[in-house]
């Protein structure tokens, strides 16, 4: 776990924060992740939808991986 001074990162324009979230059609959010502002998206996806079912994905092109896609398939759900 970590602590909350471990979740600013550093870029160019400063201190940084990313906000990683899934959410329900009507775009309530179902799940938040909080990661330094250099993480890459991609490292945040299956946690994002490792309890989906039935569900349809529309990401980022920051998700996009061979490896993402088939675990989302793996879910009966359309990437």
């Amino acid at each position: 776990m970590l602590r909350r001074h471990e979740l600013i990162g550093h870029s160019r324009g400063g201190p940084t924060t990313k906000i990683h979230a899934t959410v329900d059609a009507l775009g309530n959010p179902v799940r938040l992740l909080l990661t330094q502002g250099q993480t890459h998206d991609i490292k945040q996806a299956p946690a994002l939808v490792s309890e989906l079912r039935n569900a349809n994905i529309i990401a980022d092109k920051g998700y996009d991986s061979k490896a993402l896609v088939e675990l989302i398939e793996a879910k009966d759900a359309p990437p």
